[in-house]
């Protein structure tokens, strides 16, 4: 499912009505606001988060901006994104680092919110952006909550400060003196967790709180507990003073109380949020981004950068004269599906796009055809990857066998290949996009498409 499908899905109805409206009455904007009111609570928005937010969209719909505006319905779902924005914090709230180093970064939150892996996550996103983290494994009392941080950290060949089953306390302070010794500019504390909130976690919190005095304290909730997620912050906060809040299995959450709630509750920013298993999968938190996709309009700024992130720029310019010459290959095929399925999962990437909101509602997006397109490239020859016009019927048989597919399969995607590389062609030549498009039979004949 995509990111907060449900409630993305019913405002934008909404606001389908309004835009065929020519004028907008106050009885129009009171009807939108009431259907609106209800897809908030149904997707598990704070009750008092979401009387506020009619209360500021229709004291500012109601007015001249609206009713004597030329296009009164996108007037409106202007003022509706502008409230998002505000609702969830108006701009990305960064991480503060400490003027002298190490940045201590205190993780907390109850068993099972993520904690563990969002440590690792957050440790490389500081690698990638040129910063040396140490990882503290201060949860000593979870099974193997120590074993899965230095398997992690080993992934990403970042050191892990441990000591066992030690005091957590002594562990923070000693990992924080470590750091400082040995060149790393960032500690991140991955603190112990229980399975609700009682003294013993706070006290203990709160004295390695006192012993290391962190730069931030992140708390650590999951997305699809929604209103439950927004009490867990308001507690912590109150008994413990966090600095910002990291929302894991926001992928999962098609409602998204959670994440239009929390900021409005504590008033601490959402930093940011998981959207995946994968160590790459955690995301700065952009609220004009995010209220952008939840009223179907794209979030291209996150697209380019996944993008940007993924694609090699060398070898992009070499894929640009391949296709300039006709050169281009199977083998470069299979090259650009797996770097597109690096940036995260094709739904999510798809939902990214202005306007495709409707467009996946009607589609299923079928992840298991990458797997099986790459199975049946994987099992061809160089040589037929370079030319798949050898590939006869023998040679289909072989291809089919080896990847466990069919023959009519492998027929399927040769055949789409093929066109492809046509349509390419006629883009090289500088045909009129149009054309090429009603030629081309659009882009969704591709086999992760049903």
């Amino acid at each position: 499912m995509a990111l907060f499908s449900s409630l993305s899905e019913k405002l934008q109805d909404t606001f389908k009505r309004l835009k065929g409206k020519g004028k907008l009455s106050e009885a129009d904007i009171d009807a939108a606001m009431r259907e609106v009111r209800i897809a908030l609570l149904e997707a598990d928005v704070n009750f008092k988060v979401v009387k506020k937010f009619i209360a500021s969209v229709k004291e500012r719909a109601i007015g001249s901006e609206v009713l004597e505006s030329l296009t009164p319905g996108q007037q409106v779902i202007k003022i509706v994104n502008d409230e998002l924005v505000n609702l969830m914090g108006e701009k990305e709230a960064n991480i503060v680092f400490a003027s002298k180093p190490p940045t201590v970064i205190m993780m907390v939150g109850l068993q099972g919110s993520g904690k563990t892996t969002s440590s690792a996550k957050l440790a490389k996103t500081f690698k990638k952006k040129g910063r040396s983290p140490l990882l503290a494994a201060c949860d000593i009392y979870r099974p193997a909550a120590i074993k899965q941080l230095e398997v992690l950290a080993g992934q990403l060949e970042i050191p892990v400060f441990s000591k066992g089953q030690e005091n957590p306390v002594l562990i923070a302070e000693e990992a924080v003196a470590y750091a400082r010794n040995n060149g790393s500019d960032v500690v991140i504390i991955d603190t112990a967790g229980r399975l609700h909130i009682d003294e013993d976690l706070m006290g203990e919190l709160e004295n390695i709180k006192a012993q290391v005095n962190p730069t931030e304290i992140l708390l650590v909730v999951d997305a699809m507990t929604g209103q439950d997620a927004v009490n867990v912050a308001e507690t912590f906060d109150q008994k413990f003073g966090i600095t910002g809040i990291i929302l894991t299995k926001l992928d999962g959450d098609t409602r998204g109380g959670a994440a239009l709630s929390i900021r409005e509750v504590t008033g601490k920013p959402i930093k940011f949020v998981g959207v995946g298993e994968k160590l790459d999968a955690l995301e700065t938190f952009y609220p004009d981004r995010m209220a952008s996709r939840i009223l179907g309009m794209g979030d291209v700024l996150t697209l380019i950068e996944k993008a940007q992130e993924t694609f090699d720029a060398k070898k992009a310019k070499e894929m640009e004269a391949k296709l300039r010459t006709q050169q281009f290959t199977l083998e470069d095929f299979l090259d650009q599906l797996q770097q597109m399925k690096s940036m995260g999962p094709l739904e999510d990437l798809l939902g990214m796009i202005p306007g495709m909101g409707k467009q996946l509602k009607n589609m299923q997006v079928d992840e298991k055809e990458l797997v099986k397109t790459e199975a049946i490239i994987q099992s061809m020859t160089p040589k037929e990857r370079a030319k798949p016009e050898i590939i006869n019927g023998s040679r289909k048989k072989r291809i089919a066998m080896g990847s466990g597919t069919k023959v009519q399969d492998v027929n399927k995607l040769l055949k789409q290949f093929l066109e492809a590389r046509k349509m390419m062609k006629q883009f090289s030549g500088g045909q009129n996009f149009k054309k090429v498009k009603k030629k081309s039979k659009g882009m969704f004949n591709l086999p992760m498409f049903k």
